[in-house]
């Protein structure tokens, strides 16, 4: 900017002494330096008196140009010559940025280490107009920095990683760890001591309680663990077999270290608390590893956290296991064994809809077929399968990745969710260009997935040349084998249900292959009362009826199967 410093020599009037007025050419001068930012020269004008422009003159600028964080970086760093690093990744030459520079320092001005070849530093940072906070880091670190653009979640990302004591991103959780109050005391009485969100983080009593909360739920089983501060308490509950059950109610000062603990190991902003955030990572217990997904949301009485558990390491997927019946795999199997068409499963979220796919794929030969895959998120790892995770923030949500995937020469694709009609349609052409199409669709029941495909827009000609069957499922509790049932054993709690009776779930089905009759009804876009009544008269079983063989097997209860069915 030194071409526009030179006018009015200095702003000195030789007249009186006094600073002259801004020529009206500066401001154009400077708003023009600022190239892609856009700032116009009123808004230049104004800037030195604009509230907060000494604390945070980047955000001010942000603010004062209406300017998206990640565009606005991109086009400085292209005027001033600097690297825009959108995903930075730290290196472990970096360690001296983190052993020098204190914490709060580089928290408070956004700054973090990538890397050093040992003369110079390199930094990422979200807050590009600080001279003298950078100046502050070369003294601290002992050599010049390099300065990157990032946006600030990344930035803060990095901040966390690298403050963690740069330990492996797996957690190791100890399996004989005591669930015990103790340990929620002590993780109490280290609130008041700590001077940070970090610093609170890292303290071993909130990792050791955080630790029991996640051991807890792993050892009953939860597929998802519910923090939820409300006004007097913090409530920690359990998805048990499909129900929330409650565990404990910590203390509510605890809210804030829990959160941002996990928020550490998830890599997400733990300084942001009033917006929505998602993330993931890994921790062990044994030979077992489980991947996190992390969701925070803000609520009047602070954040709530759920996290789903997802067991990588569970045993081998059957559909006899899931409760199918032999008769049911043998017509499934041969509908999936079909070169080409579609093969919708439907049911409400947590009706076990991907499970049971990826059951059907462990039977599907793939040395010889080449089978990919599109979820959110990818919830069982086999091998022989491409797997792609669905990922907005980088431009891949289910109809981006699916026709990437239809590049890949693929003979079977599994799409996670068909949610609009775009991916609908995509699914429908490639069941008709020579691929056989695995997806879920939320529906009530089998014959509903057709209406549902018409609602989308797909043509009901389309529809009757691709679609070789619907599957309608749910999961009732299972009765514990332990106790019979009865949730006692020799007049004790049984320990495998908790008393409850229950212990693992058990999947009912009803399976409703394509015929020329149910076709026609497609075509003069019957509704899905009439398909059911057509598909009933020619031999498919509805869910309540295998719901009722399994109980009569012993395997649920009545209770059970009127809970998830809603039948009186």
């Amino acid at each position: 900017m030194s071409d526009a410093s030179g006018d009015n020599q200095n702003g000195k009037s030789a007249a009186n002494g006094a600073p002259a007025p801004v020529s009206d050419e500066t401001p154009a001068r400077l708003s023009r330096l600022f190239g892609g930012l856009k700032l116009r020269p009123d808004q230049v004008e104004a800037f030195p008196t604009t509230p907060g422009i000494d604390e945070e003159p980047w955000d001010v600028l942000l603010s004062t140009t209406g300017s998206e964080e990640h565009a606005a970086l991109q086009a400085l760093a292209k005027r001033c010559g600097l690297e825009f690093i959108a995903e930075p990744k730290p290196h472990e030459s970096a360690e001296r940025f983190y052993e020098h520079v204190p914490a709060d320092a580089a928290r408070r001005h956004q700054i973090a280490g990538l890397s050093s070849d040992g003369e110079v530093m390199t930094i990422a940072t979200a807050q590009p107009m600080q001279p003298a906070a950078f100046s502050a880091i070369e003294r601290l670190v002992g050599m010049p920095i390099r300065i990157a653009l990032s946006p600030r979640a990344q930035v803060g990302n990095l901040i966390n990683r690298g403050y963690e004591q740069r330990q492996d991103l797996v957690t190791e959780i100890v399996e004989d760890i005591p669930f015990d109050e103790r340990a929620i005391e002590n993780a109490a009485g280290s609130i008041g001591k700590a001077t940070d969100l970090l610093q609170l983080a890292r303290q071993t009593p909130v990792i050791k309680l955080v630790n029991m909360i996640l051991f807890e739920a792993l050892r009953l089983r939860a597929s998802d663990i519910h923090i939820h501060p409300l006004e007097d308490k913090l409530l920690i509950r359990f998805r048990v077999d499909g129900l929330l059950v409650d565990a404990f109610s910590p203390p509510l000062s605890l809210a804030a270290a829990i959160s941002s603990r996990l928020k550490v190991m998830a890599e997400l902003d733990i300084a942001n608390r009033h917006s929505p955030q998602d993330g993931q990572t890994t921790v062990r217990i044994g030979s077992r590893k489980i991947d996190i997904r992390l969701s925070c949301v803000p609520t009047v009485f602070g954040e709530r956290l759920v996290l789903r558990l997802l067991d990588q390491s569970q045993n081998k997927l059957s559909l006899e296991s899931l409760g199918m019946t032999d008769e049911m795999q043998d017509e499934l199997m041969e509908l999936i064994n079909r070169p080409t068409g579609m093969i919708l499963v439907t049911g409400p979220t947590g009706s076990g809809k991907t499970t049971s796919l990826y059951a059907a794929l462990e039977r599907v030969d793939r040395t010889t077929r080449n089978v990919m895959t599109i979820e959110d998120p990818v919830e069982y790892h086999m091998d022989n399968i491409g797997q792609v995770q669905v990922n907005p923030k980088r431009g891949v949500t289910f109809a981006s990745g699916l026709r990437s995937l239809l590049r890949q020469d693929p003979d079977v694709i599994l799409v996670g969710e068909i949610r609009d009609e775009e991916t609908a349609h995509l699914a429908v052409q490639a069941a008709l260009t020579g691929h056989l199409v695995l997806a879920t669709l939320h529906t009530n029941d089998a014959p509903s997935a057709v209406s549902r495909l018409q609602d989308i827009g797909i043509e009901p000609y389309l529809i009757c040349s691709a679609l070789l069957a619907t599957m309608g499922q749910r999961l009732l509790r299972r009765c514990c084998e332990k106790c019979g049932g009865t949730g006692l054993v020799q007049g004790e709690r049984c320990d495998k249900c908790l008393g409850s009776g229950y212990s693992g779930r058990v999947a009912i089905y009803e399976l409703m292959p394509m015929t020329d009759e149910l076709r026609g009804l497609t075509m003069h876009s019957a509704d899905a009362t009439a398909l059911m009544a057509k598909a009933i008269e020619q031999g498919l079983k509805p869910m309540v009826i295998d719901g009722q063989e399994k109980v009569a097997r012993g395997l649920t209860t009545s209770e059970e199967l009127r809970r998830v069915l809603a039948q009186e």
